[in-house]
């Protein structure tokens, strides 16, 4: 790897890992900023509705803008989205951590979601246009391991700073890798765009606000059930935007979003693969957290510190994994790393309400390392193997709303799962689902996914 490759690595990574980071290091701090930020100048707003809406107003933007993202990254360039979406993550960072009142930083919070949707897609494109062969393959393993480990330690680095200084930090602590990675900014290559290409104005609105819809819909349904209109509504307007999108799209003679990639088989399969198993992922991190904490009696810190294996065995393996799949192809990586996951899963149902950490969860939280290590820098390279160079930020982009989307639905949906009252029994169901999913998704892979894919060029119409 040359030293200009290890430059774009390094800003690929931390340009995500702080976007991935901020989605789940808010969790633990959410008390402490009701109390101090939930009262009367908030019109109304409660501690309740402050703590949801901390978390979702960051996600909904996040995932409302995430494919217009990708193809500004692509019309514009994957160096100059970076450095407008890094620097506008740093001062809206800023801005959360110096909120006066529970409004403003839900305001701000909303604001972080849409310069961190500018960071995912640009990031893994730069890698794509950087980086060939299994070059390639190494470097997305390195960019898998510690983007994923972004999640897993969001709730441990959450509660040491909520625990020994303030919520605040929890934002204010953006702007080291922010200012690092502008730093090394400098020395990366613009790059060339794609000529020829526009923004899909009607294409972009439609996506915008299909994903806005759904997922806001999808976020209020665990508290409001779908009888209320504040559920119904902004779903179905989704869901109708969403229709009306791919149907542009296969008339519009320059799409945002080609569909022709769903042709493309590693594409249209590995995002399926995504599907169950983001899915998945997105209910083992919540029902670990809530379980340990509520029925278990660890503290939030010791919650986050329980699943601390998980990330060092991402963080330990997953570039090699990565490199594996680049010299043999990823079908039977992503066909196995499921399903040992999936064994992990089930090692946990023998977990009582003490949760014994050795006996019972280590084992677990370490298997779902290692499978998450096997599979998800394969699966990340198959998928973006399948996509023409110009087409990496859409791609990438696509993929990572699957991801972000999948998670919302099984959260959205754990109460069904778990019922009213979230005891061991309840735990262990959410278990046995996520081993279902995660089974499917090698299933999925084993029979799908193809070594050696075939790249499609774009056709664009002047």
């Amino acid at each position: 790897m040359t030293p200009a490759q290890r430059r774009v690595l390094a800003v690929a990574i931390l340009a995500t890992f702080v976007a991935f980071l901020d989605g789940s290091v808010v969790n633990v701090a959410l008390p402490a900023i009701s109390r101090d930020l939930a009262g009367p100048l908030d019109s109304g707003l409660d501690a309740l509705a402050l703590q949801q809406w901390v978390v979702d107003a960051y996600l909904v933007t996040l995932g409302a803008l995430i494919l217009l993202a990708g193809s500004l990254s692509d019309v514009h360039g994957r160096k100059r989205i970076l450095v407008v979406g890094i620097a506008g993550f740093g001062v809206t960072s800023i801005a959360c951590a110096l909120a006066p009142t529970g409004v403003f930083l839900v305001v701000a919070r909303g604001l972080q979601g849409v310069a961190g949707a500018l960071l995912v897609p640009s990031s893994l494109a730069l890698i794509i246009a950087t980086f060939s062969g299994p070059a390639q393959s190494r470097a997305i393993g390195a960019w898998t391991a510690w983007t994923s480990a972004a999640g897993l330690l969001g709730p441990l680095v959450g509660g040491v700073f909520v625990d020994s200084l303030s919520w605040r930090w929890v934002f204010a602590i953006n702007v080291l890798p922010i200012a690092v990675t502008l730093w090394l900014l400098r020395g990366v290559p613009r790059g060339a765009t794609v000529t020829g290409r526009h923004i899909d104005g009607l294409g972009a609105t439609l996506a915008t606000v299909g994903l806005a819809g759904t997922v806001f819909g999808l976020i209020e349904l665990g508290a409001r059930g779908w009888g209320s209109a504040l559920v119904w509504a902004p779903v179905v307007v989704g869901v109708v935007s969403l229709v009306a999108f791919v149907a542009w799209e296969l008339h519009d003679p320059d799409p945002m979003l080609p569909m022709s990639l769903f042709n493309v088989r590693n594409f249209a399969v590995g995002n399926v693969a995504t599907l169950v198993v983001y899915g998945a992922l997105g209910l083992v991190s919540f029902a670990i957290s809530i379980f340990l904490q509520q029925v278990a009696g660890y503290s939030a810190f010791q919650a986050g510190l329980a699943q601390l294996p998980s990330t060092v065995v991402m963080i330990g393996l997953s570039t090699r994994f990565g490199l594996l799949a680049g010299r043999h192809g990823p079908r039977w990586f992503m066909a196995a790393g499921p399903v040992v996951a999936a064994v992990g899963m089930l090692t946990l149902l023998r977990t009582d309400a003490e949760a014994s950490y050795l006996s019972q969860v280590l084992p677990g939280v370490v298997l779902l390392g290692l499978g998450l290590s096997v599979t998800v820098a394969p699966l990340t390279a198959a998928i973006l193997g399948a996509v023409p160079t110009e087409d990496a930020g859409i791609g990438s982009a696509v993929n990572n709303a699957v991801a972000r989307v999948a998670g919302l639905v099984t959260v959205a949906c754990a109460g069904i799962v778990v019922g009213s009252t979230f005891d061991v029994a309840g735990f262990h169901r959410a278990m046995v689902l996520c081993a279902v999913l995660l089974a499917l998704g090698g299933a999925v892979s084993a029979v799908g996914i193809t070594n050696r894919p075939d790249v499609p060029a774009r056709s664009v119409t002047a």
